[in-house]
């Protein structure tokens, strides 16, 4: 609490202005790369090539990792997607290109590489920075710094406000999402203070966000409704794994983060 004390005594953060600008967001992004499991990988170069082909917007998740190489992949353990116990923030890019990703051939790529793959296509990503150990400055700042000379359409968020307040300081012209769910219902292990600022994105005032991105399941909270309904934010939900989902979201107004499906054959 002592540096959520401290945050509010900065004046530059001070402000009560929610969605004075457009989101930048697409109408949909493929979760993770267009990917087809178990023969492609989530967070793979293959899933990020068919979305490209199926001309999807893409959503990935960035980490940093020891070296200071900015990679993709989902959890903070690498058990799940590549059997091997550990923290990907341990590893250097050396180290970490010889795990295999979901008992296939493929590696964990890089933030450039998936920079290359939709580099000049016109097709929007929606990049989300996953912080790890505190190293929230640093990587908001790398992402950024390498976002500077990619030529597409991108927008960030984060579960992690201080990430998002560190684009904004650093980058302001960025469009940022605050990504969030009910903590109480999913506490992620958080802490209980935790829980309830993040269920209730009490951050807001700091980050500014162009866009909330919550949990479809859990977007009746009222503190989603009020920075969506009341103040014209922007609402993306997360994650939509049915044509019958998929045609809520839409019919709600909400920006899509789909997979498992083409929402192309939906009938809306």
């Amino acid at each position: 609490m002592k540096a959520f004390n401290k945050l509010v005594k900065w004046k530059w953060y001070k402000s009560d202005v929610l969605g004075h600008r457009e989101a930048g967001l697409a109408p949909m992004y493929a979760h993770r790369g267009y990917h087809d499991k178990p023969q492609i990988p989530e967070n793979s170069l293959p899933a990020f090539i068919r979305a490209r082909e199926h001309g999807f917007p893409v959503e990935f998740d960035v980490h940093m990792i020891a070296d200071g190489s900015l990679v993709i992949f989902h959890d903070d353990n690498l058990r799940r997607q590549t059997g091997v116990e550990g923290n990907i923030v341990d590893y250097d890019i050396t180290n970490l290109r010889k795990l295999r990703l979901e008992g296939t051939d493929e590696v964990i790529p890089t933030f450039d590489e998936v920079l290359d793959v939709f580099e000049g296509t016109g097709i929007p990503l929606l990049i989300e920075l996953k912080v790890d150990r505190g190293n929230y400055k640093e990587l908001a700042k790398s992402v950024c710094r390498r976002l500077d000379s990619y030529n597409g359409d991108f927008v960030i968020e984060s579960f992690d406000p201080r990430a998002l307040m560190t684009v904004r300081s650093f980058r302001p012209e960025i469009r940022r999402g605050q990504l969030a769910q009910n903590f109480y219902k999913h506490p992620e292990g958080l802490p209980a203070y935790q829980v309830g600022v993040l269920t209730n994105m009490m951050f807001n005032a700091f980050v500014n966000p162009d866009f909330v991105a919550y949990r479809f399941e859990d977007r009746d909270n009222k503190a989603l409704r009020r920075t969506v309904d009341k103040k014209g934010v922007k609402e993306a939900a997360w994650t939509i794994r049915s044509p019958k989902q998929y045609k809520a979201a839409v019919k709600a107004g909400c920006t899509a983060i789909f997979e498992k499906f083409d929402p192309t054959e939906v009938e809306l």
